[in-house]
C-alpha cells in the first residue's frame, strides 16, 4: 500500500468520524460506538477489508491517546466545582472502582469459569467508567444533571483511570511473575499512587512556570511546549515507578486552575488533540477487534455486562458514598451511569503484550461489554435522570465575537448576564443606571445581533449583557438588574 493510498484511508477515516459526531448529537447514538464503528467498517471483515492485528501497536497508540485525553481532562476541570465533591469523588475513584473489580472478577469466576486471579484481572480491566458518553448522550437530549452530579461524575471519570491501571497491572504481575503476592499490593500502592502524585503536582508547577516564563515569539508554539511537557510528565513518572496516568492528569488539573498568556489558545487546542486521539484510538481499537468473534460470547458478555450494571457499579456506589450526606435519588443515578469507556478496551490490549493466555478472549470480552453498556445504560440515561427528577435543561454557552484572557494582576471576569423583561433598567439609558464605574458593559446581545452599547443605549428586556467585572462589582450589577418594576 503506497503513502498516498494510506494518507487517502486515514483522511476518510478521520473526516466520516467528525461528521459521524453529528448524528451523535442527532439521534443520541454515543459517539464512542461510532468511532469503533468506524473501526470495525473499515476492519478485515468490514467494506475496508483492512487487516490490522498489531495488539503492540494499538496498546502504544491507546496509551499516548490515553495521556493527552485525560491531560485534557484534567485542564477542563472546573476547580470551585469539584472542591465541594473532592472528598466523595476520590473515594469513588479508588475504593469504588476496587469494590466493582473484586464484585465483578467473583461474578466472572463463576460466570466464565476463570480462576480467582483471571476473575479478579477481568474485574480490574472494566473497573472504571467514562463519563464523557454520559454528557455526549445527555447533551443530545438538551439535557443536564443537577449538582453536585455533574462535576462529581467529571471527576471520578477522569481521576478513576489510575486505579484501573493500577490494578490491572498488579493481577498481570501476579499472573506472569513467580513469587508475587496479592499483599505486595499495598506497598505497590503506595509507591505507585505516590509517586505519580507528586510527579503531577511538581510537573504542574514546571508547566505552569515554563509556559509563563518563556515569552515565545509565536502563540502556536505554546502547545507545542505543553505537548512536550505532557510526555515528559508521563515518562518521568514512569521511570521513577509512578502512576504516569495520574501524574497527567494532575499536572493538567494545576495548569487548568493557573492564570497565565495564551490559556485560552492552549486549552482549545488540548480541546482539539483530545477529540484527535479518541478518533485514532476507537478507529484502531475497532480495527483490532474481529466481529465474528464476538458472536459465541455474546451471551456470556451480556450476562457479565447486567451484573456489572445493576450489582457491582450500584453496590460499589451505595457502599463508597455511605459516610456523605447525598439522598437516595442521586445515589441512584450516580449508580446507574457508570458506563464503560475506551480505557477498559486500552487495558485489554495490556495483555497481549504481557503474554496473558487467552488475550483474545479477554479482549473480545471486555469490548463486548463496553458496547453493551454504553448502548443499553447510554440511551436510558436521559429517561432515568427524569424519572428521579434529577435533569435540568442543558445551557449552551453563547458565543461572542471577542475574548478576554484573566491573566495575573487583572481582578475582572468576562460574564454575560440576561435583563429579566420586568427589571427596572428596562427602558433606561445606560448611564441611568446604577452601575459601578469599573464595570464595562462591552457587548450587548439583542435578537441574535450584537450592539456595541454606549452611555445613551437603552436596555431592552431580554437583552443579554456581556459585562467585564470583577465579583464585587457584579454583584452590585446583577442587583441593579433585578430590581423589578411593578406591574
Amino acid at each position: 500500500m503506497t503513502i498516498e493510498i494510506i494518507l487517502l484511508w486515514v483522511a476518510v477515516i478521520m473526516f466520516v468520524s467528525v461528521v459521524s459526531s453529528k448524528l451523535s448529537d442527532r439521534f443520541a447514538v454515543p459517539v464512542l460506538l461510532l468511532f469503533l464503528a468506524i473501526g470495525m467498517l473499515v476492519g478485515s471483515e468490514g467494506i475496508g477489508g483492512i487487516y490490522f492485528n498489531n495488539a503492540p501497536l494499538a496498546n502504544s497508540i491507546g496509551v499516548v491517546a490515553l495521556i493527552f485525553i485525560i491531560f485534557s481532562g484534567g485542564l477542563d476541570t472546573i476547580w470551585k466545582d469539584t472542591k465541594p465533591i473532592i472528598w466523595p469523588g476520590i473515594v469513588l475513584s479508588t475504593l469504588g472502582v476496587l469494590f466493582t473489580a473484586v464484585i465483578t472478577g467473583l461474578f466472572a469466576m463463576y460466570i466464565l469459569k476463570f480462576s480467582f486471579l483471571q476473575g479478579m484481572l477481568l474485574g480490574s480491566i472494566v473497573s472504571s467508567t467514562d463519563a464523557a458518553a454520559v454528557f455526549n448522550i445527555l447533551r443530545s437530549k438538551r439535557i443536564s444533571l443537577k449538582t453536585p452530579l455533574k462535576p462529581l461524575l467529571e471527576f471520578e471519570s477522569g481521576s478513576n483511570d489510575p486505579m484501573a491501571v493500577f490494578l490491572t497491572l498488579g493481577f498481570i504481575n501476579l499472573l506472569t511473575i513467580q513469587g508475587s503476592t496479592i499483599s505486595s499490593f499495598i506497598p505497590w500502592f503506595v509507591l505507585d499512587m505516590g509517586m505519580g502524585a507528586f510527579t503531577g503536582c511538581l510537573m504542574a508547577s514546571v508547566i505552569v512556570f515554563l509556559v509563563k516564563r518563556l515569552k515565545l515569539e509565536y502563540e502556536g508554539l505554546y502547545p507545542v511546549v505543553t505537548i512536550s511537557l505532557v510526555l515528559f510528565t508521563y515518562a518521568i513518572a514512569i521511570l521513577l515507578k509512578g502512576n504516569g496516568i495520574l501524574a497527567v492528569y494532575l499536572a493538567g488539573l494545576g495548569l487548568g486552575q493557573a492564570e497565565f498568556q495564551n490559556k485560552k489558545s492552549i486549552m482549545k487546542f488540548h480541546e482539539g488533540l483530545a477529540w484527535l486521539m479518541q478518533i485514532i484510538m476507537f478507529v484502531t481499537l475497532g480495527l483490532l477487534v474481529v466481529p465474528s468473534h464476538l458472536v459465541p460470547l455474546v451471551g456470556a458478555g451480556l450476562l457479565l455486562t447486567l451484573l456489572l450494571m445493576v450489582v457491582a457499579r450500584p453496590l460499589s456506589v451505595f457502599l463508597c458514598l455511605l459516610p456523605f450526606p447525598m439522598n437516595l435519588r442521586k445515589k441512584t443515578l450516580l449508580a446507574w451511569v457508570g458506563l464503560r469507556g475506551s480505557v477498559p478496551i486500552i487495558l485489554a490490549t495490556f495483555l497481549f503484550t504481557a503474554g496473558i493466555p487467552q488475550a483474545d478472549v479477554y479482549f473480545n470480552i471486555v469490548f463486548f461489554v463496553v458496547i453493551a453498556s454504553v448502548f443499553i445504560q447510554g440511551t436510558s440515561i436521559p429517561f432515568v435522570s427524569k424519572i428521579l427528577r434529577l435533569d435540568v435543561p442543558l445551557v449552551r454557552k453563547k458565543s461572542y465575537p471577542l475574548e478576554f484572557e484573566k491573566r495575573e494582576g487583572i481582578d475582572a471576569e468576562l460574564t454575560d448576564i440576561i435583563v429579566p423583561y420586568n427589571s427596572e433598567a428596562v427602558g433606561k439609558a445606560i448611564y441611568k443606571l446604577n452601575i459601578p464605574a469599573k464595570a464595562l458593559i462591552v457587548l450587548i446581545s439583542r435578537a441574535e445581533k450584537f450592539i456595541v452599547p454606549s452611555g445613551s443605549t437603552v436596555i431592552e428586556g431580554g437583552d443579554v449583557l456581556l459585562i467585564l467585572a470583577n465579583d464585587e462589582d457584579l454583584k452590585k450589577v446583577q442587583d441593579t438588574l433585578t430590581v423589578f418594576s411593578n406591574p
